[in-house]
């Protein structure tokens, strides 16, 4: 395939010449599989769909004719190299970012640095201040699989070996043999690529996500997580960096839902959930094993020169009277080495605590106790650097990691807990749900004794409604004590999620605090409380606007409450990848935030596409840990809150006309009778649940007869698949039109975060919304009333978003992401166009057998568009 035009004045030009040259190789792959025939049918496509975005007003129909014209076999193999062509290009520019990243000055003061938030903090607060909010800083990430998922894992490992062979072509010297060798080399990889198949043919099982979520930690996280706190420490310490102790806190935790959110998924069992963990566990003590052993081997230093403390004399006692043999033999090898005896000791200790035998640790404190007393030891001897670099490390691994990697978050609709409970005091026979109700609570317990309390406490509620909903989790618990001798310590997190919810969240939290399991929790944590607030529900049910507001007025009533309580509240933000579903640059929604909701402490989900392109780099997992510790900084200073606190008072009568006018709006199309069914016509929302691409089902019942039959995922997904986007966007045209005042729209996106992150992430969507390729979607339906409403409020929101901050196009004040998406659109354009004909095949016969060919086609469309957009639900 050609190269991407990105134009003469694009400054890229090594990110052009990289996506050149990987769409050169592509199109050779292209010419061997499939002969010129292949490639000069994708070129032909490509010509025309760039053609009618440069105006020509017959090339689109043109395009729809030459995709009409292929063979089934044709049609999938354009579409699949259209879709390996994304791969390359987002590959591109992961490697384009990782080289701005790398070529960016280390004293660059931005505020989303470490350096430039510190300066700014300071300035404001102090060294006290600083200090203060540093050991309070927390970074939350909490991994959840996604049911729309597209990418298979042997896909993202072969992109994976390619980003390596691109990374060494870049320091390979032109012309020399390395580089043809690096290019043949290339070229297997992308040939194995094409011919991978790029979608699964058998539903992922929770086991199967929870193992690819691993690779990500196995890859990426273990090593740079460290490397994030010494970065943070550099700044802090200056040029007594590595030779004092660490003044870096281990700040980033981890959790996960993978194997753990039974919430609609009926694959995700007790069995499921312990295994779970045990795998995560694996994991981690496998690689603080490796670590250990790696650090204890380099401690060479001779007791002459870094002599032990008594600390460490008593240790190796105490490691002597447990293991004699092993402490000889280790001995032997290094009599006069006794800091590498102690930690090659523990490495040892590690290794059983894998294996669960009578050497293991009881919990990671006695093993963050060892290695702090071969860490004192080395710095009162003399060896400060070797106290505080690698063995440092291994210390910050064990605080962030634990003996579980990540904490695994239970989560269940509050429908179930009530119903087992029903039925288990009626007294009659329990059922086959009742009892898996229970023997959740039973592998909790069984994984808190083996890998700690911290391993699994936090049990999720989703579809909180009243005090009991939260209740009825602690008194299931009591009857597995009672029944069962035993009972896991929990955390039981209400999940506010629809609008009404929201809003009653603080009188349920009223009443939630009499429970006494509740105050026994509140008295051993220091009082610390633990809130989810959902945003794709919320979304669902009054629309983008409506929902943003009201979740930003309940943190502020949930932040004035936990005040009055002297609570120390975490708000979770159940955020999704998607610009539907919260989703956007995170670290600017965070300094967004209403005063007194992040105190330093952020938790977020991160889900399915999104995982990896934070995470499957290390220098962009990097640089988003460092945005996601300053914006968690930065939320709190004095200016920021002051300027959040500013806005959300001059605006509030702004707020309540945009809350008011979009809602209706909103619910003059959701409401309409039929809506339902038409949705699943004008988008693939109801092919998408016959595709293997999550463990979760993607709908509660057979046909979409309501939205509430529908998860909000894919109710994202539908809509992005269809190029529409509309649950990003619909009512923000009419509400920004009901204002009739243009400079307090303009004053509001310049002095009101929230307002502007608003309006951004809806120009974001809006860039990459089509309403010509939207146009035959809708075209699909049968009701041209509800389509006239969705055509009408597009137009409207793309001149009245241009109209709020003053510009003539969109992204026009980000021009690298509008030049991006400018490229991108007319290759997304040609796979919709190929989904077109996929749906139009499925349509003509019974949707619930579909046809082979058609149904392979809207896989590889499906995964495509996602690979395209990059924002997909």
């Amino acid at each position: 395939m050609g190269s991407v035009p990105l134009g003469d004045d694009d400054p890229d030009a090594a990110l052009r010449r990289d996506v050149g040259h990987l769409g050169g190789l592509l199109g050779r792959v292209l010419t061997e599989a499939g002969g010129d025939g292949l490639l000069d049918d994708v070129e032909r496509l490509r010509g025309l769909t760039i053609a009618a975005r440069d105006g020509d007003g017959e090339a689109l129909e043109h395009a729809s004719e030459l995709i009409a014209g292929f063979s089934d076999e044709r049609a999938g193999q354009v579409a699949r190299a259209f879709t390996v062509y994304f791969h390359l290009a987002n590959l591109a520019e992961e490697h384009h970012r990782v080289r701005v990243l790398k070529g960016r000055e280390a004293t660059d003061a931005s505020r989303d640095t470490f350096a430039g938030a510190l300066a700014r903090l300071g300035d404001e607060v102090g060294a006290d201040g600083v200090a203060e909010r540093l050991a309070g800083l927390r970074f939350h990430s909490v991994l959840t699989a996604h049911p729309t998922e597209a990418r298979r894992r042997a896909i993202a490992s072969a992109i994976r070996r390619l980003a390596e062979l691109l990374d060494e072509r870049e320091i390979a010297e032109p012309g020399a043999l390395s580089t043809s060798e690096l290019d043949r080399r290339m070229l297997e990889e992308i040939d194995v690529l094409w011919r991978t198949a790029p979608v699964r043919t058998t539903r992922p099982t929770p086991l199967d996500e929870v193992r690819t979520a691993m690779s990500v930690f196995d890859q990426t996280l273990f090593q740079v997580v460290p490397h994030v706190y010494r970065l943070l420490d550099d700044r802090l310490q200056g040029e007594r960096a590595g030779l004092d102790a660490p003044k870096a806190p281990a700040f980033v935790r981890f959790g996960t839902w993978i194997g753990g959110d039974r919430d609609g998924n009926p694959h995700v069992t007790a069995a499921v959930t312990g295994e779970a963990m045990d795998i995560a566990a694996e994991h981690i003590l496998l690689g603080l094993e490796r670590a250990a052993d790696r650090i204890g081997r380099s401690l060479t230093l001779d007791q002459a020169d870094a002599p032990a403390s008594a600390g460490l004399l008593e240790l190796l006692d105490r490691q002597e009277g447990v293991a004699a043999r092993l402490s000889t033999r280790i001995g032997a090898r290094a009599p006069h080495e006794p800091h590498r005896r102690a930690v090659l000791l523990i490495a040892a200790r590690i290794a059983s605590t894998r294996l669960g035998d009578e050497l293991a640790y009881t919990d990671p404190s006695q093993l963050l106790e060892e290695l702090r007393v071969v860490q004192d030891s080395l710095a009162t001897g003399g060896a400060r650097r070797s106290a505080y670099g690698e063995l440092q490390h291994l210390i910050w691994q064990v605080e962030t990691f634990g003996f579980h990697l990540a904490e695994l978050e239970v989560r269940q609709h509050s429908a179930v807990h009530r119903g087992a409970l029903e039925e288990i005091r009626s007294g009659g026979e329990r059922s086959e749900l009742t009892e898996e109700v229970l023997s959740v609570f039973r592998t909790i317990d069984r994984l808190q004794r083996r890998y700690g309390v911290d391993a699994s406490r936090r049990y999720i509620v989703s579809f909180t409604q009243s005090p009991e909903d939260l209740a009825n989790v602690y008194a299931l618990n009591e009857i597995v004590r009672a029944e069962h001798g035993s009972a896991p310590t929990l955390d039981v997190i209400p999940l506010f999620e629809t609008f009404d919810d929201l809003n009653a969240s603080t009188e349920i939290l009223e009443q939630y605090l009499t429970l006494p399991e509740v105050q026994a929790r509140l008295e051993a944590t220091g009082r610390k409380l633990e809130v989810m607030l959902g945003y794709s529900d919320s979304s669902k049910d009054v629309g983008p606007v409506s929902a943003i507001l009201a979740l930003d007025a309940a943190q502020s009533r949930l932040a004035e409450w936990a005040e009055r309580h002297d609570l120390e509240l975490t708000l979770f933000h159940g955020r999704g990848g998607s610009l539907g579903r919260g989703g956007g640059p995170a670290n600017e929604a965070v300094l967004a935030q209403p005063p007194g909701t992040v105190d330093g402490r952020l938790k977020i989900t991160e889900q399915g596409e999104v995982i990896f392109a934070r995470y499957g780099d290390p220098s962009i997992a990097a640089r988003h840990f460092e945005q996601m510790g300053t914006a968690a900084l930065l939320a709190g200073s004095p200016s920021n809150e002051a300027v959040n606190r500013d806005g959300r008072t001059r605006f509030a009568d702004l707020a309540v006309e945009l809350d008011r006018v979009s809602r209706a709006k909103f619910h003059e199309l959701v409401h309409a009778p039929g809506f339902a069914p038409w949705f699943a016509e004008v988008t693939p929302v109801e092919e998408l649940g016959l595709l293997a691409l999550g463990s979760r089902p993607a709908r509660r019942g057979l046909s979409l007869e309501s939205l509430e039959d529908l998860r909000a995922i894919p109710w994202v997904f539908g809509w992005t698949q269809a190029r529409i986007n509309l649950a990003a966007w619909y009512g923000v045209g009419s509400a920004l039109a009901a204002i009739d005042d243009e400079e307090l729209l303009r004053e509001a996106y310049a002095e009101w975060p929230l307002f502007r992150a608003l309006v951004d992430n809806i120009e974001m969507s809006l860039a990459k919304t089509d309403a010509r390729i939207a146009e035959r979607y809708l075209a699909l339906g049968d009701r041209d009333d509800l389509a006239d409403l969705v055509r009408s409020e597009l137009a409207l929101t793309r001149e009245q978003v241009l109209r709020a901050h003053g510009a003539t196009e969109l992204l026009e004040r980000r021009p690298v992401l509008q030049r991006t998406v400018r490229v991108r659109n007319p290759y997304v354009d040609a796979l919709s166009l190929l989904q077109l004909r996929a749906l139009s095949g499925l349509r003509t016969i019974d949707p619930e057998v579909p046809t082979d060919e058609s149904r392979r086609l809207l896989l590889l469309t499906v995964n495509g568009v996602a690979a395209g957009l990059q924002n997909t639900g």
